[in-house]
C-alpha cells in the first residue's frame, strides 16, 4: 500500500451505548471498521516521556482507541505530517497500511487499544524511517 496517504486515515466515531449502569461500546469487525479483527493488544504502564510506534505496516490496518487516559498519535506518509489526540473510549484511529505512526505523551494510566486486521507478522513491519520512504518512493 506504497500509495496511501494520511488523509485514508480517520477518526471513527464509535457506537455509545448509554446506561445508569454505565457505558458500553462494541465493535464489530467489518461493521465499525472496515475490517476482520485478528488480533488485539494493548499497550499500558508507558513510563512518562517515553514513545511508542515508530515504524508502518505494508498490509496491517489498524483501529487505534485510548481505552483509559490519553495519547497522541503522528502519522507521516511521507509527505504530510498530522497529529491526533486520543482522549476518549468511543473515539478510534483508523490506521492504513503504508502510514509511519509515532505514539506519545502518554498520561498516567493510558491504555491504548489497538484492533488489528491481520495475526503478527515481522515482515510486514517498516522499523527504520528511511526504508519508510525509500519504501513509499518505489
Amino acid at each position: 500500500m506504497r500509495d496511501t496517504t494520511i488523509n485514508d486515515c480517520r477518526i471513527i466515531d464509535l457506537r455509545k451505548i448509554h446506561d445508569v449502569r454505565g457505558n458500553l461500546t462494541p465493535i464489530e469487525g467489518g461493521v465499525d471498521v472496515p475490517f476482520d479483527i485478528k488480533r488485539i493488544y494493548y499497550l499500558y504502564d508507558v513510563p512518562g516521556g517515553e514513545s511508542r510506534g515508530a515504524h508502518a505496516h505494508k498490509e496491517l490496518y489498524q483501529l487505534i482507541i485510548a481505552a483509559n487516559g490519553s495519547f497522541s498519535i503522528t502519522l507521516d506518509d511521507g509527505t504530510e505530517k498530522r497529529s491526533y489526540n486520543l482522549n476518549r473510549s468511543y473515539y478510534g484511529l483508523l490506521i492504513v497500511p503504508g502510514i509511519w505512526r509515532d505514539l506519545g505523551d502518554f498520561s498516567s494510566g493510558a491504555v491504548l487499544l489497538c484492533l488489528a486486521s491481520e495475526h503478527y507478522d515481522a515482515d510486514d513491519y517498516i522499523r527504520d524511517y528511511n526504508d519508510f520512504l525509500n519504501y513509499k518512493k518505489r
